[in-house]
């Protein structure tokens, strides 16, 4: 068993201070049972806790470290912007220069604005989209997380039709009745909510590739689809793509799907590590942006010198070496393929869902594509899979309903590794 205790004695000290203990929920390891693990520092595919174990690291900051941690040329980017100062509330190169790099390597995007999250980059897309149209509601799909804004805690209603309910304390109904849910990959679903509101639907926003139930991809043809409904309606069609941005290609999802959405928001990947996002599409709707248009979004620390200097690094990286790409989806291929072939040896008939560099292993046999497959998920089982590989070194998300993410550090034998834990982990879970 681990040693933990500096941990847990931070996390006892934590809860007098810190909502929970933690400044993110799912940091607490409610889901899984246990006091969380307090981390020191990383380097390429490890991390070190504050009691001084060692694990191999498969969320990576949950997307953006695809080099690895403290990648050199990540480090020598920020030293260099440091002595400069580290805010200026004020226009700089890097931020035209990033502003071009993204445009360069995602087509949709024609203009695009920094700022300083991805939860704030969904936000500011949903009230630009609502002021290019002149329209109020919007479209949501169960499961996908865009970040803590109000629009977005909605759960679903009683049917496909109703708006929805507040799904957090602090959310008003009035909110709610402006957000319509659907279930993923349910195209008649969407199509439903649509002819129910008639020239009523300014956006419909989804992970095109979700992470956020654990990983579900789209349904063929499904993408497609609903391009074509947003475009026949009108409706502006906005890819939340702060995990799978330059991820799953460089292009994100949307390269690898062939798709054009209207409005595309960024993050994780590239701030390189440190706090960023940003959204852009259509410069015809991009120009509804205050100064440009009447539609208000600021942040004193948008295009922050930091956080810029460390995402043009690491986006030149990816834009320069897409054969990175290819040796991500091999190992991850590994790491996914393996894992299924051992639940199958041990008679479990789990689903194991992947795309590209993310991945998930759902406790159920049901095949996963909407939320309410992931709820069919043996998450006891789960929490006893998870401490038995974190006490085998291997670090993974502490939630059933969240993907993994494989960075370009994971090597050989560290896939082997993760294998030889998983197999035992998954007899230990079930007392094999």
């Amino acid at each position: 068993m681990l040693n933990l205790a500096t941990s847990a004695a931070l996390f006892d000290r934590a809860k007098t201070l810190i909502p929970g203990g933690v400044n993110s929920p799912v940091r607490a390891f409610r889901s899984v049972g246990g006091s969380p693990v307090f981390l020191h520092s990383a380097q390429g595919a490890w991390l070190t806790d504050v009691d001084g174990n060692r694990y191999v690291d498969f969320i990576n900051s949950w997307g953006p470290m695809i080099l690895g941690h403290a990648p050199q040329l990540v480090l020598d980017a920020v030293a260099q912007a440091l002595p400069h100062s580290l805010s200026f509330g004020a226009p700089t190169r890097r931020e035209v220069e990033m502003a071009e790099l993204i445009r360069e390597m995602v087509p949709s995007i024609e203009k695009v604005r920094l700022v300083n999250s991805g939860t704030e980059a969904c936000m500011s897309a949903v009230r630009v989209a609502r002021g290019y149209t002149g329209r109020a509601k919007i479209i949501k799909f169960e499961g996908c997380y865009h970040g803590h804004g109000d629009a977005f805690l909605i759960a679903a209603g009683s049917g496909a039709l109703t708006a929805g309910e507040p799904d957090s304390a602090g959310v008003t109904r009035g909110v709610a009745q402006d957000t319509l849910t659907a279930p993923y990959n349910d195209l008649p679903a969407v199509e439903a909510l649509v002819a129910a509101n008639p020239g009523q639907v300014a956006a419909l926003i989804l992970e095109p590739v979700v992470g956020n139930m654990g990983l579900v991809a789209p349904a063929e043809g499904f993408l497609h689809a609903l391009r074509a409904l947003c475009t026949a309606h009108g409706i502006v069609l906005i890819f939340d793509e702060v995990m799978t941005g330059f991820r799953l290609a460089p292009g994100g999802a949307q390269q690898l799907y062939g798709i054009k959405p209207d409005l595309t928001t960024l993050g994780k990947i590239i701030g390189g590590g440190l706090p960023v996002g940003a959204y852009g599409g259509l410069e015809a709707i991009m120009n509804c942006v205050a100064p440009a248009g009447k539609v208000y979004q600021a942040g004193t620390l948008s295009g922050n010198p930091m956080a810029t200097a460390a995402g043009m690094a690491q986006l030149r990286y990816l834009h320069e070496h897409p054969e990175l790409y290819a040796a991500l989806e091999a190992s991850s291929a590994r790491l996914a393929d393996g894992t299924r072939q051992i639940a199958a040896d041990l008679g479990l008939n789990y689903t194991v869902n992947r795309v590209g560099s993310m991945f998930s292993l759902f406790f159920t046999a049901q095949p996963v594509v909407n939320l309410e497959d992931a709820k069919t998920c043996d998450t006891a089982a789960f929490g006893r899979y998870f401490h038995a590989m974190l006490n085998r070194g291997i670090y993974l998300a502490p939630s059933q309903f969240e993907a993994l993410f494989v960075s370009t550090a994971i090597t050989d034998e560290l896939v082997e590794m993760y294998l030889n834990a998983c197999r035992q982990s998954l007899m230990e879970a079930h007392d094999l």
